[in-house]
């Protein structure tokens, strides 16, 4: 049974008459002949006495007709909902961090797209770095953080800023009171709090890599992520060489600069291909407000 049997079916009943049936249903009468003929079929019974000068309802006819208007009426009210919920679809923006501190720079962005617009349905995601870019390459995020080395080679890459390598260490560290610090002056330095690529970029690994050359395993903390190692260095375990993100920075610890070291470049990654204008804007919105943090 179909929708269009119903609806010759009901025309036929309204009119009596399968050729003004036929013409308020825009269609062939045998065409209407043929939906009526099909429905008796599956039903098993006859809906309609047929004469050459008349047309009237059956009993099975009269007992059919309380169902199928219910039938037409809850097809329509079916499509007309599925319409709504189609022109409301709220729009869906995926997001990959790699660690809560990424998680807070969206704070904003976010803040401000609810705003201009209310159908946003944002979906974050903070996961292993390993695991974001098959969560990019599925389509369930549609950005993620990212440093420039690290991005995934399948996506586009757009910086936000250029974090420069610092040394972090605990306020009352012994290193606390320097103006700079440079690799070698490190490598004697006492405990390290270190990091695993590739939510380290490589040229940042390989710095971490030459300071902790020289020392015994006992003067070495391994992190699983970024929250763990910033928790030991504040607590003053040891000093870790990390990027400097000024949005991510965490109180009571020390950021000393190495300016022998290129700062590196952090941002997002996306899929290539047409951009989409949600997408277009968070990236926007997080641009300027990175650039309002600094000039703060």
């Amino acid at each position: 049974m179909n929708t269009t049997q119903l609806e010759c079916f009901m025309a036929v009943v309204n009119f009596l008459n399968f050729s003004r049936a036929a013409e308020s249903l825009r269609l062939t009468q045998p065409a209407v002949s043929h939906q009526i003929g099909t429905l008796e079929n599956e039903m098993g019974v006859r809906l309609f006495h047929r004469t050459s000068k008349s047309v009237r309802l059956t009993q099975e006819g009269y007992l059919f007709m309380q169902y199928a208007g219910e039938l037409l009426k809850l097809t329509r009210t079916a499509r007309a909902r599925l319409q709504e919920s189609k022109q409301t679809k709220p729009m869906r923006l995926g997001i990959g961090c790699r660690s809560t501190f990424d998680l807070a720079l969206t704070r904003r962005p976010l803040e401000q797209l609810r705003r201009e617009e209310p159908t946003l349905q944002p979906v974050l995601r903070v996961v292993p770095f390993d695991s974001l870019d098959h969560l990019l390459e599925d389509g369930e995020i549609q950005l993620m953080f990212a440093f420039a080395e690290s991005a995934p080679k399948k996506a586009q890459y757009h910086e936000l800023m250029k974090c420069p390598i610092v040394c972090a260490c605990a306020a009352d560290h012994p290193l606390a009171s320097r103006i700079q610090l440079t690799a070698q002056e490190l490598k004697s330095a006492g405990q390290v709090v270190t990091f695993h690529p590739p939510a380290y970029p490589p040229s940042l690994f390989h710095i971490q890599s030459q300071i902790i050359a020289g020392h015994m395993p006992d003067q070495l903390f391994f992190c699983d992520n970024l929250e763990v190692l910033n928790t030991l260095v504040a607590s003053g375990f040891g000093f870790a060489v990390v990027a400097d993100c000024p949005q991510m920075r965490v109180a009571g610890i020390r950021y000393i600069p190495m300016p022998e070291f290129e700062p590196v470049s952090f941002g997002v990654a996306y899929l290539r291909g047409e951009m989409h204008p949600i997408l277009r804007r968070f990236m926007k919105i997080m641009e300027e407000t990175i650039q309002c943090h600094a000039h703060a």
